[in-house]
């Protein structure tokens, strides 16, 4: 296999459930058009018209609101972020609602608040708990389900819709209890009664896909780097543990994985070896056209997300809840996102990404594509960080000279950087703060991106 083959499998792997991105003057002469940010409502639908069939497909929309939500995606998310900074300890949460999810809800504790939602052009909601109380609620249970059993109740997140700690159970009286253990107030929840039965899914054949030392298969996620010279991919933690081989679909040697958690987490990275050359882009094996991967801008509950998977192919849905719990019979994972998006196994450790934005790698999930069902993913941003770790996006990497680049500007700005809603930088002397959680990469400066940043 050549290695610019090599590395489009890596991609097609990446895309599935189990896959395991002058100012003019006043003369007479006009002055140069102004570009669009490359992050931005105006470039947000740029995505491939499969990518758009995709969403009309299982969203019910037309091309012209599929193009619209994505450009809503950009739209809300930034006066989310923003919102988010202004309410400070009376923030409670956001969500999108609408068939292109172009109604941005804003929740608050503050009832004084509610003005400065709506001058933002949301719709504000007074609730009783913020969302650092509902987080610390979660965490309670988080750090109870250690010592429990938590198979009648494998998925607890929160839910700010709600404004409460969903509860997924097949026992409710079970679930109380868990919950009384864990030292969680009642009125905080809502038990929900479900039979969800998730699992990892792994290990079956079909599709590309790489094969770990063992002889199980996983898919490939979103390429990444590290240290600006190896390149490797990102998957889910469950397909093999530190020092396991990987070969491809091809059966030809790959490489094997640096880093792993699971339970707790599900991420995992392999490295490559330099047969295999990343490439920014997501596979639809054969159904839908490759989608570029431009950055990792965090979407929220409500807004549309896809995956491509090499059992049941392009897939696409919404997210319910950030900030998910679930329990597999190996043990509970913190810390991912639920989605109405479909799954089988043999789609693990592939990508989840919404437009052009990486959102994760597939955990596991109940259901299948004939039925529907429910599917978790290991957000991208949380991989990235903890095995320092570059999303491959096509950009320069950012240990590598750009020969167009003045120079290092003053400031603390750095590409590669996982940046969080709240974080301040500077870059050229100027302070921004984060109002989109996404990890930085090169371009997409803070002065560029007003999406991502805001001047402090």
């Amino acid at each position: 296999m050549s290695h610019r083959r090599g590395l489009r499998v890596a991609v097609l792997a990446a895309g599935v459930l189990g896959l395991a991105g002058t100012q003019g003057v006043a003369t007479a002469q006009p002055s140069a058009p102004q570009q669009p940010s490359p992050y931005s409502a105006a470039t947000a639908a740029n995505v491939p018209a499969a990518m758009l069939q995709a969403m009309q497909r299982d969203l019910g929309l037309t091309a012209a609101e599929a193009k619209q939500a994505l450009a809503n995606q950009v739209d809300t998310g930034a006066t989310a972020g923003k919102l988010q900074l202004r309410l400070a300890g009376s923030y409670a949460g956001s969500y999108v609602t609408g068939k292109t999810g172009g109604t941005l809800h804003v929740s608050t504790t503050d009832r004084g608040k509610a003005a400065v939602i709506a001058a933002h052009g949301a719709k504000a909601t007074v609730v009783k708990y913020s969302l650092a109380q509902l987080d610390a609620a979660k965490a309670k249970l988080d750090r109870a389900s250690a010592g429990s059993d938590t198979s009648h109740t494998p998925v607890w997140a929160v839910d700010v819709r709600s404004n409460r700690v969903v509860l997924q159970t097949s026992a409710p009286e079970k679930a109380r209890a868990f919950a009384k253990a864990a030292g969680v107030a009642l009125g905080m929840l809502t038990i929900e009664r479900s039979n969800i039965q998730p699992r990892p899914l792994y290990d079956l054949r079909g599709g590309d896909a790489y094969y770990m030392g063992s002889g199980g298969r996983c898919s490939v996620g979103f390429p990444v780097t590290r240290g600006g010279t190896q390149a490797g991919f990102a998957t889910a933690g469950h397909c093999g543990k530190a020092g396991t081989s990987v070969s491809g679909h091809n059966r030809a040697q790959l490489g094997s994985f640096q880093g792993s958690s699971f339970p707790g987490n599900d991420y995992a990275w392999v490295a490559a070896n330099s047969q295999w050359t990343p490439t920014a882009r997501v596979n639809g094996y054969g159904k839908v056209a490759d989608r570029a991967v431009e950055g990792s801008t965090v979407m929220q509950a409500g807004q549309q997300v896809c995956r491509s998977g090499s059992t049941t192919g392009w897939h696409c849905g919404s997210i319910t809840r950030l900030n998910t719990s679930v329990t597999y019979p190996e043990g509970t994972i913190t810390g991912v996102t639920q989605t109405t998006v479909c799954a089988e196994p043999g789609d693990s450790g592939g990508s989840y990404i919404s437009g052009t934005q990486a959102q994760g790698v597939t955990s596991g999930g109940s259901g299948d594509c004939s039925r529907g069902g429910t599917t978790f993913f290991q957000p991208i941003n949380e991989l990235l960080q903890v095995y320092g770790l570059t999303l491959y996006t096509g950009a320069t990497d950012p240990g590598d000279p750009d020969p167009g680049d003045p120079g290092d500007p003053s400031g603390s700005w750095a590409e590669g950087t996982v940046y969080k809603v709240g974080d301040v930088v500077t870059y050229n002397d100027v302070q921004y703060r984060c109002i989109q959680a996404h990890q930085a990469i090169s371009g997409w400066t803070p002065e560029n991106v007003p999406a991502l940043w805001e001047r402090v």
